[in-house]
């Protein structure tokens, strides 16, 4: 079986590499992240040393993945490492410091628009979206010690369950090292941000603690010159705490028990903004890699809680009144997965598997305040199961050819649904709705194949459907942005999307490149459309005044996305290397009834172009590194009305060795204090993300 490797994506601040479930190895080195292509054609991401069975077939001699590290910082935030994926965005461009949890869904290839995550991101095959939001705490991972990421592009992964319309991102959990490292940080605006880690190899299992802690004084989000007297500094502080237990059961078994709890707070930089939001997870993980036949079973436990207040700014921007306490919103995850790998022939593995993942939650939350007294309260929320079983077949006839056949079936429950409101007054209820229970069908599916032409080009193709269930949020819970408001939708029926891809990649000796163009069809997608302005009364949101939009989540007819990825790489020397990656996403909204007037338009929140570029330096003692990113211009709305401009920001770390294990450190973020637009209100005020951020640390591995 022959390797191509694409191109490298650099990553600044994870621990080293332990091996997936499947083909688990010994321990190896500290890794950055890199991407390739599978036989499948799909895109993976793997670092620097890790011990793959690359095509996961059953009689594939583990290969070493070799390529360029980046610089080990130990501290660059998952979301933002995860920048350097050609189209992968959040819907809103600021990160975990200063954005609101519920605007960071994950999605990539133009399928976004939503703040629900469109990507699947799943930890150790543990899915974990929010549970009643859908959007992700990237915070919770800052503690994780993790060994790998793989970013795979496009629907149709039935090994991984329902929800990855646009791709996954999966993250492997380290084990199987003796180490004991970590890391301190200083920088503007007196932020701290701290990590550390202890691995043990214990007989022939191993236990992993790690923690972290981050807190700022924070940036004034509203940018110079629309500021009022109520804007100030956004603070954040969170920290979290990982532990991971493996135990032989026996010579070809193991147990693993992974845990952890994280808790996050931050304010927008104004009153009535601040927002809680913390968890713990709990997951038991039975695998068997022994004999000819392979087998895995995992049971997990997802708890949320979140919080948050909104205040309605004053077009002066000098006074701020309080609209909305959403104080409590409860969530539960539970899951099971089984999957089965019998012997079947050295050039051909079968994957058999099911799995189920329900979802509980509910909002509670106080709004019509006067003052700060509030005059009714809402509670909402309702029940999500989906049950599915999984076939997927890889046969390689001949060294040159790898063929990939998979489907799963999915019964999807949306349940116990209501919305109930009260006057805080009298306790008189204003409103008490039972929706009806509702359930369905879906099937998902992927065809690919590689052709190996010769030692250096490869061409690869897929054709692939997926599905996703609308969110808990998304059914039942209405919310307003300062004067705007949104009514939920307890009818909305799942997103589904198919899709076509094809690639080619090209390696020889340090030069390597990557093409691929794609088409997607997302049916169903769900957005967020307006359908009036104020003032008025508006069904599910109540009064709307003149400076707002009344709008409601629906069904759009579709979301058609095509676009182009190329990515490439070279290592100058031994220590030097550059990398470039660039996409251009296509995307167009077909929308009849209500949402007619969208026909045609860009989704919200979606950029036309993306482009990064890394140059890296690693000598014995002395690494380094730039990083430019571009992002083209987007829209805020569905209208196309607010226009956010494109932004070009550049990254730089160095590090040097004092001794064996010590290391000096010093990153910028934004060296060039770029404007990064990251949101637009109806009146044109302009939300930043982060400005330039200087870091001086030390870090020590031993």
């Amino acid at each position: 079986m022959k390797k191509i490797i694409i191109f490298s994506l650099p990553v600044i601040g994870f621990y080293s590499v332990a091996p997936p479930a499947w083909g688990q190895a010994s321990k190896t080195e500290t890794a950055s992240i890199h991407i390739i292509e599978d036989e499948d054609g799909q895109s993976a991401a793997y670092p620097h040393g890790s011990i793959l069975v690359v095509g996961n077939l059953p009689t594939a001699q583990a290969e070493k993945i070799e390529a360029i590290q980046q610089v080990e910082a130990k501290d660059l935030r998952l979301e933002n490492a995860l920048r350097s994926v050609p189209s992968l965005q959040q819907f809103r461009r600021s990160d975990a410091r200063s954005a609101n949890p519920t605007s960071q869904g994950v999605t990539l290839r133009g399928l976004g628009g939503n703040a629900s995550s469109r990507a699947l991101l799943v930890l150790d095959d543990v899915p974990q979206a929010d549970p009643f939001g859908g959007w992700i705490s990237w915070p919770g991972y800052d503690a994780m010690n993790l060994a790998s990421i793989r970013v795979r592009r496009g629907a149709g992964q039935v090994a991984s369950g329902p929800g990855a319309l646009a791709g996954i991102i999966e993250l492997d959990s380290l084990q199987n090292q003796d180490k004991l490292g970590g890391a301190l940080y200083y920088g503007s605006r007196n932020s701290v941000d701290a990590k550390a880690a202890l691995l043990q190899n214990l007989g022939q299992g191993s236990l992993s603690i790690s923690g972290s802690y981050a807190r700022s004084d924070g940036f004034i989000p509203i940018i110079d010159g629309q500021r009022g007297s109520v804007d100030r500094a956004a603070p954040y502080e969170q920290a979290g705490l990982a532990v991971r237990a493996v135990t032989p059961v026996s010579n070809d078994t193991e147990l693993q028990f992974s845990a952890r709890a994280f808790t996050d707070e931050r304010d927008r930089g104004f009153d009535f903004s601040d927002n809680q939001n913390s968890g713990a997870d709990a997951s038991l993980r039975l695998v068997d890699r022994g004999g000819d036949w392979q087998w895995s079973a995992l049971g997990y436990l997802q708890v949320r809680e979140f919080a948050t207040r909104f205040g309605s700014v004053a077009n002066d921007r000098n006074s701020v009144n309080l609209v909305l306490d959403q104080f409590a919103t409860p969530s539960t995850g539970l899951g099971a997965r089984f999957e089965i790998r019998p012997a079947v022939d050295d050039d051909i593995e079968l994957r058999l598997g099911a799995d189920w993942r329900r979802t509980i939650g509910e909002t509670r939350e106080n709004f019509f305040f006067t003052g700060t007294n509030p005059g009714r309260n809402r509670n909402a929320g309702g029940r999500t199961d989906t049950y599915g079983g999984f076939a997927e077949l890889t046969l390689q006839p001949n060294d040159g050819l790898t063929l990939t056949v998979g489907g799963r079936v999915d019964r999807w429950n949306v349940a116990n649904g209501f919305r109930r409101e009260i006057n805080l007054s009298d306790g008189s209820v204003r409103s008490d709705d039972r929706f009806s229970n509702r359930s369905g069908t879906q099937g998902s599916g992927r065809l690919g194949l590689a052709y190996q032409l010769d030692d250096a080009l490869k061409l690869r193709s897929s054709a692939y459907m997926g599905w996703r269930l609308p969110t808990l949020n998304e059914l039942y819970r209405p919310f307003r942005v300062g004067a705007d408001a949104t009514a939920a939708n307890e009818l909305l029926e799942p997103e589904r999307i198919q899709g076509l891809e094809a690639g080619a990649d090209w390696q020889k000796g340090r030069y390597s490149f990557s093409v691929t163009a794609y088409w997607n069809r997302l049916d169903n997608a769900i957005a967020n459309v307006t359908l009036a302005r104020g003032p008025g009364l508006f069904p599910g949101v109540g009064f709307v005044s003149g400076a707002g939009t009344f709008s409601q989540r629906r069904n759009l007819d579709a979301v058609d996305s095509k676009g182009i990825e190329v990515e490439g790489r070279m290592n100058i020397s031994t220590a030097l290397s550059v990398r470039a990656a660039y996409a251009y996403v296509d995307a167009s909204v077909i929308s009849s009834g209500d949402a007619a007037a969208l026909n045609g338009l860009r989704p919200a929140q979606v950029a036309k172009h993306f482009g990064s570029a890394d140059l890296e330096y690693r000598g014995s003692r002395l690494e380094g590194g730039v990083s430019l990113r571009y992002i083209g211009p987007q829209f805020e709305d569905d209208t196309n009305a607010q226009r956010l401009k494109s932004a070009v920001t550049a990254d730089a770390a160095l590090s040097y060795q004092l001794f064996s294990a010590i290391r000096i450190n010093l990153r910028a973020e934004n060296i060039f204090d770029s404007d990064v637009q990251a949101a637009i209100s109806n009146s044109g005020i302009v939300e930043r993300a982060t400005p330039r951020t200087i870091w001086v640390g030390v870090s020590a591995d031993y």
